[in-house]
């Protein structure tokens, strides 16, 4: 059997975990369709993903389809819409081998929309595009057709036609000639170029394999029509998957290290975990013994059950398998069993909010802040901090997320909880180098019995915090060491202006203790007062986060809006006048967003189309 995992992507609202349910019921998993509204889907399964009608986590449906290579077994990953809960999109990425794009034939290409398939396209993860709702009032096909080629991929096929679009009664039909299709694919194939060229018209099965290679290379993307409320256009969704690479499922080899990596974690009622792998080689089974990697960390840990996605019956899964295991407390959403795959590199930027969080009743401050890492726990890029006061900070991607989290923390862990208003997350970035120096004192009173000297410079823009060592290794105990550089990385978490400082390099250039005076304790006390003196001797430089915009607005509405902008801080870096519009491209302040989105209907009578996405950073003023 071949196996294949793909993705439900889509902006909130295109009909994304109906289409999955429709899939579902199409191939006999499920007998009776779920409902969004009446909170009854499959994989919409947490209460307040019932309740608000959107998906938060992650969720692993599958079925098997038949085809003339035989029997497919898909296991659907459907993620979240909202733009706020990307980081759960970002850790689908890593496991798929295909996507499936839905749009609303009504709303066409939304902003979020943009946003996936601009990632899509970058990783070159061959991916089908549905367009959904066909059947209702406002849907269209050839200008949507358009829209998506102008503003998703100019290499867009469709493979159906709609008759009756709009109505109750739109059904979806086949394409009678294989020739538009052929246009827009043989700019990358040679034999299909040079039939056009000469005159003739490739048929169907030319057409096709064309397509196939493209689709599996990332450069083609077909596009159905239909609806996942009548299933109309289902058949052909089902038939267009097997153009996505499947791959063959292997036996189990005894002699192959397993690999596999974490990306998604569930808790019960109870408080038990359990979380979802890619098996990358080798196999799993219940109750065996394996060593886990967290970065440069490992643990070991016990699989004390497990479940195949699709195969329940299987007590192992192999190379391609989604699997869900129980019995390993420690494990983490990132963390990864056998060889190391590699650096990480994020699709989407972090988050660029946050917000202070406090227990609505005094003296649950404890009890928040075990809740709070828990939650980090399922979603590390949904990161917390401690603040000078004591408070915590929670960073976000959006509004919507912080009403979640605030839910979750009264239903799951019973913690009420208060935020101030969400704010943008500075950083800073040292403007220069500088070193500092504190000896422990041959005469007097010593604070810490230890001597630290450290130098700070700034870094690649991006490349984080570096550590560095300019002293023998030998020169110290380890975990006088170890002291040093956990202290460095936990007092960079708040700079000289009160925000995190990366993108430097800190490296240590003397040390010194008594023995057997000295203990760990007092390196830990002296490094954070040493790298702030170097700080504020190398000066650093407070930087805000920015998005990227793009934005239609008519002729007459061009001043004003260049003028909000303005106001704002938003900079116009690209104008273009096309057809009956102004396309503005620019960067404005993250801070700035919310307050540019409400004013926009005003400037441009309600006829302005945003999008933005987080795009680096500048200078405060």
């Amino acid at each position: 059997m071949h196996l294949l995992n793909i993705g439900i992507l889509a902006h909130v609202d295109a009909g994304k975990t109906s289409l999955t349910e429709r899939l579902l019921f199409e191939t006999g998993v499920i007998d009776r369709l779920g409902s969004v509204d009446e909170g009854s889907t499959q994989t919409d399964s947490g209460e307040i993903e019932r309740r608000r009608g959107i998906t938060i986590r992650a969720a692993v449906a599958s079925f098997t389809h038949p085809g003339t290579l035989g029997d497919l077994r898909v296991n659907l990953v459907d993620t979240p819409g909202h733009s706020d809960f990307v980081a759960e999109v970002e850790r689908a990425l890593g496991v798929l081998d295909g996507a499936v794009l839905v749009l609303s034939a009504v709303e066409g290409v939304q902003p979020h929309t943009r946003v996936l398939m601009k990632t899509l396209r970058k990783l070159r993860l061959p991916t089908l595009i549905f367009v959904n709702k066909i059947d209702r009032a406002g849907a269209r096909e050839r200008e949507l057709l358009a829209d998506i080629r102008r503003r998703l991929s100019p290499y867009s096929v469709a493979l159906n036609t709609v008759r009756r679009i709009g109505s109750k009664a739109a059904t979806t039909a086949e394409i009678a000639s294989p020739e538009e299709a052929a246009e827009v694919l043989a700019e990358r194939d040679d034999g299909l170029l040079e039939l056009l060229v000469e005159g003739k018209t490739p048929d169907f099965g030319q057409v096709r394999a064309a397509l196939v290679r493209q689709c599996a290379a990332g450069e083609a993307y077909p596009v159905l029509f239909g609806s996942a409320l009548t299933g109309q256009g289902v058949a052909e969704l089902l038939d267009g998957i097997h153009l996505l690479p499947a791959v063959r499922r292997p036996d189990a080899d005894p002699g192959e290290a397993a690999r596999a990596s974490v990306f998604a974690i569930e808790r019960a009622p109870s408080g038990e975990k359990a979380a979802y792998l890619r098996v990358r080689a080798g196999a799993l089974r219940a109750r065996e013994h394996l060593t886990f990697h967290r970065g440069t960390e490992t643990y070991e840990g016990r699989l004390t059950a497990l479940a195949v996605a699709g195969a329940p019956e299987r007590r192992h899964a192999v190379a391609g398998d989604i699997v869900k295991v129980w019995g390993v407390p420690e494990i983490r959403v990132g963390d990864h069993v056998g060889e190391p795959p590699g650096v990480h590199q994020a699709h989407f930027t972090p988050p660029s909010l946050e917000t202070v969080v406090r227990p609505s009743v005094p003296g649950q401050e404890p009890r928040l802040h075990a809740a709070l890492l828990a939650l980090a726990e399922q979603d590390p890029l949904i990161g917390t901090r401690t603040l000078a006061g004591g408070e915590t900070s929670v960073l976000l991607y959006g509004e919507v997320q912080k009403e979640v989290i605030g839910e979750t923390l009264a239903r799951d862990f019973g913690v009420e909880a208060v935020f101030e208003p969400s704010r943008p997350v500075y950083f800073e970035r040292p403007s220069s180098a500088a070193e500092a120096v504190q000896e422990i004192q041959r005469h007097g009173r010593n604070e810490f019995v230890a001597t630290v000297g450290l130098r700070v410079e700034p870094g690649p823009k991006g490349s984080g915090v570096g550590y560095r060592l300019e002293v023998d290794l030998g020169s110290l105990p380890l975990a006088f060491h170890r002291a040093i550089e956990e202290s460095v990385r936990l007092a960079l978490r708040e700079g000289p202006h009160g925000w995190p400082v990366t993108d430097v390099v800190v490296t240590l250039t003397r040390t010194g203790y008594d023995s057997p005076v000295t203990v760990a304790a007092d390196f830990r006390g002296r490094t954070p007062i040493v790298l702030m003196r170097a700080l504020r001797l190398a000066g650093t430089t407070v930087y805000e986060p920015c998005h990227r915009f793009e934005l239609e607005v008519p002729p007459e509405a061009f001043s004003a809006v260049s003028a909000g902008l303005a106001a704002l801080g938003g900079e116009v870096r690209d104008a273009r006048h096309r057809d009956d519009t102004w396309l503005l491209e620019g960067e404005i302040p993250a801070a700035s967003v919310h307050e540019f989105e409400r004013r926009l209907p005003g400037l441009s009578r309600g006829e302005g189309v945003w999008w933005s996405a987080p795009a680096g950073d500048r200078p405060t003023p």
